[in-house]
């Protein structure tokens, strides 16, 4: 991977929020309205880069992440010159680990950082005239994506507006009571036929709840069952569901840290492994990851729920990496997400094809979405 040094001059995040007509629901709560974090970094040639920051808890959490990169970590990398994006995520994360632990907020720091990273790698791959996919390392800038947020209420409905977009493959919550979550597993089987179909608990479920739940989900051939417990739980507890799933086990949104991957990937307990590029690590630290996960004989599937330009750098990190992962869409309603993810609108048969254009291939007019802006 070649490299090449920049000075930057600005670098600067913008806040919005999309307030939603029908709320999205997870087993741990609602959220009322999209927020999206968009942070834009300008070299001194005047070579602009975009990334985004995860900001989608809990409910004042974006207004918050823009601040940290304006008020707190711009300052430190203005008129500083990088050979890399790499080199200036160790100092922004390096310089600020003290902070973030004495004000309880490691979260938060990480993820304003992943958005100046992204932005830092877009810049970058825009200066050497690639694709960001291409830098990377990328073959084919043909990749699987799935349609995710399916929500309990209307579930049949969004899988089947999914379907006419273009998808092939689904995700739905789950973890709303057995009732309910089977009626819709179900209905979505029947809805996407023989083709791919994954469920999400968002750690809805204690241990026991879970292996309750698992024999009764085995006849829906399920591609993965993602998060049936919470992120933190003993090690023997994932071990215990591992032994009892007909299906792979999925995780790595709410892992935060080199050594928590390092254990997971170490272990025959997740079959599926994915990171968040936006919450934490940026592209810095999950493009050597992504590799490491492949080399485990794991399936990477970035995680991803947010703004369009999150999105799009996702999918170059799966079409740069490769294997056989699938892209997570968001089926519901977003103008932050649509207007600024580029060619990931097109859904083909399940797929979609990003550009040849340098970096992400896109610079976002921000004037579009001007009216949700949030300070």
């Amino acid at each position: 991977m070649t490299t090449d040094s920049f000075t930057i001059r600005s670098i600067e995040a913008f806040c919005y929020r999309y307030p939603l007509a029908t709320p999205v629901v997870t087993s741990f709560g609602k959220m009322l309205n999209r927020p999206a974090v968009f942070v834009r970094a300008v070299d001194e040639d005047g070579v602009e880069g975009w990334g985004e920051a995860w900001s989608n808890f809990p409910a004042p959490g974006a207004e918050h992440r823009a601040r940290l990169v304006n008020e707190v970590l711009a300052p430190g990398l203005v008129g500083r010159k990088f050979d890399s994006p790499a080199l200036a995520f160790e100092v922004l994360t390096k310089g600020t680990e003290v902070l973030a632990l004495q004000c309880g907020e490691p979260g938060p720091f990480a993820q304003a950082i992943s958005g100046i990273d992204l932005a830092l790698w877009d810049l970058s791959a825009r200066r050497q005239r690639l694709p960001l996919w291409r830098l990377l390392g990328g073959q084919s800038r043909r990749i699987k994506v799935y349609a995710s947020g399916i929500n309990p209420g209307g579930a049949a409905q969004t899988a089947e507006a999914a379907l006419k977009r273009g998808h092939r493959a689904l995700k739905l919550k789950v973890g709303f009571g057995a009732e309910t979550d089977l009626a819709n597993l179900a209905a979505l089987r029947a809805i996407v036929g023989a083709d791919m179909l994954a469920t999400d608990a968002n750690q809805g479920w204690s241990v026991t709840q879970a292996l309750e739940m698992m024999p009764r989900l085995a006849e829906f051939d399920l591609r993965w069952l993602e998060e049936p417990i919470r992120a933190d739980r003993p090690r023997e507890e994932w071990h215990k569901l591992r032994a009892e799933a007909k299906m792979p086990i999925a995780a790595g949104e709410n892992i935060s840290s080199v050594e928590g991957f390092k254990e997971a990937l170490a272990e025959d307990v997740l079959g599926v492994v994915q990171p968040d590029i936006a919450k934490w690590g940026g592209l810095s630290a999950c493009a050597g990851l992504a590799r490491d996960i492949l080399k485990a004989g794991k399936t990477f599937c970035p995680h991803y729920l947010g703004g369009g330009l999150g999105l799009l750098a996702s999918a170059h990190v799966l079409a740069g990496i490769g294997g056989d992962g699938w892209l997570e869409v968001d089926a519901n309603d977003n103008p932050l997400r649509d207007l600024f993810c580029g060619p990931i609108l097109n859904v083909r048969e399940g797929t979609v094809e990003l550009d040849q254009d340098p970096g992400l291939g896109i610079v976002p007019e921000l004037s579009y979405i001007e009216r949700y802006r949030s300070s």
